[in-house]
């Protein structure tokens, strides 16, 4: 990935909630002024003491760098990693940090600095919104899923056995630290897999995004951060506009949900292993655009150029075979679920998405899988 030229190093995006607004810095190579930028967003009270929560893997590349940008602007730091993977979104991971939090002294001023994909920024805003009753969280993605859409929006959250992010709270971070340059080491299937939050935004909000990534799908693979950085900036000002909206998921914010409705069950079928949350979504959002099409909501060519450019980009767009009644058991099991109708979000043309209340039944009716299978 080579430096974008003469495109800004950062670009700066607001999430405006009044006393609770917050910067998305979005740049390029920019984790060394993590330190002092952290330092004049959290003023009051003063940093000076900072919990770093990452992986391993993470840890490696990215996690001295941080320390060191803290250290240089007076923070005391301490590292905290836990294990990689969906299956650390836990209660029983979450009580471990607990245990480590105290060990290492925090206390309501300590900052969480959460480093990572969405597995640790939700682990870490969940660990830092129940500790002490609230800490002060800022998130660093350093995945394009997290940076696309987990990173935003104040969703924190664990596992349980039934189902994803069933145990959560919404709490907000005071910062959003983006490099682009991260990404780097990122793997190529992972990369892939957030690109599929970047569609569901240009699929549910803007029809110019969507135009955009079919026309530069190629250099978005290669990473090429002069064609990613604004791509990633719209996809974040989308998700942005969203919250400041609608905060609590009542209304609007339920279309990022596109795609999540099935995609949650994927992953819980699959027991959050051999499917990336970024595959799950895709899956997700082609089975949203076949249903909505069935139901008289999307046309039939707005339905094939969203599965043409997820296949485009690698990813997955058909249902693991798993019998219905697994779907209709792990979808009733949704925290979206209110009086037996889930709220599914279906696609109703490219840039436009409606909420309808549907019954896992009516979602997933008979011979549906059978359907699956033969698209195959």
């Amino acid at each position: 990935m080579q430096h974008p030229g003469r495109a800004p190093r950062r670009r700066r995006i607001r999430v405006a909630l009044g006393a609770r607004s917050y910067p998305i810095e979005l740049g390029f190579d920019t984790l060394d002024e993590l330190g002092a930028a952290l330092v004049k967003q959290l003023a009051a009270p003063a940093v000076t003491r900072a919990v770093l929560i990452t992986t391993p893997p993470v840890a490696r590349h990215y996690a001295a760098r941080v320390a060191r940008s803290l250290k240089q602007a007076g923070v005391f730091v301490k590292r905290i990693t836990v294990p990689d993977g969906e299956r650390s979104k836990s209660l029983g991971e979450a009580g471990r940090l607990y245990d480590r939090l105290l060990a290492a002294g925090a206390d309501r001023d300590t900052v969480v600095v959460a480093l990572g994909g969405g597995v640790v920024g939700d682990l870490a805003g969940f660990v830092a919104s129940t500790f002490l009753r609230g800490l002060r969280v800022v998130q660093v993605p350093t995945t394009l899923l997290a940076m696309a859409d987990s990173s935003i929006g104040g969703k924190t959250g664990v596992n349980l056995k039934r189902g994803k992010n069933l145990v959560g709270a919404f709490h907000q971070p005071r910062l959003v630290w983006m490099d682009v340059a991260t990404l780097r080491t990122l793997p190529a299937r992972h990369y892939r897999a957030g690109l599929a939050e970047v569609v569901k935004h240009a699929a549910i909000r803007d029809a110019k995004l969507f135009r955009r990534l079919e026309r530069n799908c190629a250099a978005l693979l290669a990473r090429d951060p002069g064609v990613l950085l604004p791509v990633l900036e719209r996809s974040c000002r989308i998700k942005a506009e969203i919250i400041s909206d609608d905060e609590r998921e009542s209304g609007l914010r339920r279309h990022l949900n596109f795609g999540h409705t099935l995609g949650h069950a994927v992953e819980t079928l699959a027991a959050y292993r051999g499917v990336l949350h970024g595959e799950a979504v895709a899956i997700g959002m082609a089975f949203a655009a076949r249903r909505s099409e069935q139901l008289g909501l999307c046309p039939a060519a707005d339905r094939e150029r969203l599965e043409a450019l997820l296949l485009q980009m690698g990813l997955p767009t058909a249902l693991p075979r798993h019998p219905r009644r697994s779907y209709l058991r792990a979808l009733k099991a949704d925290k979206k679920m209110q009086r037996a109708r889930l709220h599914f979000v279906a696609l109703c043309g490219i840039g436009r998405a409606v909420t309808v209340p549907l019954s896992p039944a009516k979602l997933l009716p008979p011979g549906e899988n059978d359907r699956e299978r033969e698209r195959r």
